[in-house]
């Protein structure tokens, strides 16, 4: 059965990537491990997301370097390092002293291979995912942007909290790395002065494995055998010993208990509504607005996509009313109509270039959304500016969980107002992308880009404007490929940054900039 479902997932995943993107986008990259520029000594003061501190979770005293129990993990260690095989060497060399990259490119590996709209059945009729029988078919998740915002957004902040417990105790008990107490240990990366006990390194492996065991139930024997890869290669490259590697991995454990008990209570299984619910919400704007939307495919999807995505618990607003944007213009309104007149010659005119930023951005079925797009921007900066593991999570954390609040924002507000998108209200408009299944304003990329490129802007304020620039392509693009007015857009960029700024005045009293 798990074969049968594979070899679907893949032949899906190939007629995706054709039909979606023109431009294929990589999930990884080459990168070598790197000289960090600070190590954040008082990184373990930093204030977690998910604990209260990092005191949350006791780390017992390591064994005294001089003891013989230690005495006999460096000979241990070092016996290791030795004579390595050529698969051993190649992962010693994927992992690199930043192994949060690597989990971040396998979340939207994996983001991209579920990202597959269930099919119709026979008769017409549709069978949505479900947790409960996660095989299917269809197979669950379907990883659409709401649901990958959500994945990486528990899988960053577990990472996050992880490490700033892991530097606390790193400093408390100040264990050398064994390389520093054996010089005779060859290690395999840049050295410096980073305390190895508890190791950070076990702490990224045992939460990333387990956050993405919750949320691609199907892929358990995969991540399995990443993360013990993973946690041989702590081993193979002289990075830590056993004892080392233990305490990392309790510190995995307490935390990711953590983020999974927060996902349980999120109100993220009740967003995808039945017939019923999605007609009484659809009924609720009508009777607002004078207005609705409709789904537009053949055979007609009788719900929209997770309609109460709107309703999720927020990481850093306080109440998703709060960013809740304004009525838009109403069709037939002067606004309306020269937003569907420049659509109507964006149709008929569109330029090469035009066209290329439209496929750039759709990130569509097949890939890893427009929050893996944003993911993999910034793993660029991360290597480009050297930061250390735990500088990398704060940025992923923030990054993540304004990106999944900018969508529950965003989908409050589509589901709201209930907008028709372009296809619909123009006569005789086509697309050059498709249209999605859920209500037109405001434009999901633009809120995603909006949030995101403030966020970056305000970590790596060098990239300020390139980050705004790629915010406002992405936010164009939807216009280009006329699946958005110019108004949802717009109103999309606005939402973003407001919902962003709740995630920056986090941050700026975490400590970090301190």
């Amino acid at each position: 059965m798990k074969k049968i479902i594979a070899i679907s997932l893949s032949l899906a995943l190939i007629v995706a990537s054709v039909t979606s993107c023109e431009n294929e986008l990589p999930t990884s990259f080459n990168f070598s491990s790197y000289e960090f520029t600070d190590l954040d000594v008082d990184g373990g003061s930093w204030q977690p997301i998910l604990l209260s501190s990092a005191t949350d979770i006791a780390v017992a005293a390591p064994a005294a370097v001089s003891s013989a129990e230690y005495l006999a993990e460096l000979s241990a260690l070092k016996s290791a390092t030795q004579s390595l095989t050529g698969n051993q060497a190649d992962a010693v060399e994927y992992w690199t002293n930043n192994p949060l990259i690597r989990w971040n490119e396998i979340a939207l590996e994996l983001a991209a291979k579920y990202n597959l709209i269930p099919p119709p059945n026979p008769d017409g009729t549709y069978t949505l995912p479900t947790a409960a029988n996660p095989q299917g078919p269809p197979p669950f998740p379907f990883a659409h942007p709401p649901y990958t915002s959500r994945m990486l957004a528990y899988l960053s902040v577990a990472q996050f909290d992880g490490l700033i417990t892991a530097w606390h105790y790193k400093y408390e008990y100040n264990r050398p790395a064994p390389y520093v107490t054996d010089a005779g240990i060859q290690y395999a990366y840049k050295k410096n002065t980073l305390p190895s006990y508890p190791s950070d390194g076990a702490v990224i492996a045992v939460v990333s494995r387990d956050v993405l065991k919750a949320m691609f139930p199907l892929e358990h024997d995969y991540l399995d055998a990443k993360a013990e890869e993973h946690l041989s290669s702590l081993v193979w490259s002289g990075s830590n010993t056993t004892s080392d590697i233990e305490a990392g991995k309790t510190i995995g454990t307490a935390v990711k208990t953590a983020a999974l008990a927060r996902a349980s209570t999120d109100k993220m299984s009740a967003a995808q509504t039945p017939r019923p619910v999605s007609d009484a919400i659809k009924q609720a704007a009508f009777d607002r607005f004078g207005w609705s939307w409709d789904n537009m495919e053949s055979p007609v999807r009788p719900v929209g996509l997770t309609p109460l995505f709107g309703q999720v618990t927020m990481w850093n607003v306080p109440n998703v009313e709060d960013v809740r944007i304004a009525v838009p213009p109403a069709p037939g309104s002067v606004q309306f109509e020269t937003d569907a007149k420049e659509l109507n010659n964006f149709a008929r005119n569109v330029t090469e270039g035009q066209r290329k930023i439209a496929n750039w951005w759709s990130d569509g079925l097949g890939t890893y959304t427009p929050p893996g797009h944003w993911n993999r921007r910034t793993k660029e900066y991360i290597i480009k500016y050297e930061m250390n593991p735990l500088r990398a999570a704060r940025t992923f954390a923030y990054l993540n969980m304004a990106v999944m609040d900018a969508g529950i924002a965003c989908w409050d507000s589509k589901y709201y107002y209930h907008y028709p998108r372009p296809i619909q209200t123009i006569n005789g408009f086509k697309t050059i992308l498709g249209t999605p299944n859920f209500p037109s304003y405001p434009s999901g990329h633009s809120t995603f880009s909006g949030a995101a490129a403030e966020v970056l802007a305000y970590i790596f304020p060098a990239e300020a404007n390139a980050v705004r620039a790629w915010a406002r392509e992405a936010a164009e693009s939807r216009i280009y490929g006329g699946i958005h007015y110019r108004f949802d857009s717009e109103s999309g960029i606005t939402q973003g940054k407001e919902v962003a700024a709740y995630a920056i005045t986090r941050a700026q009293n975490d400590g970090a900039d301190d």
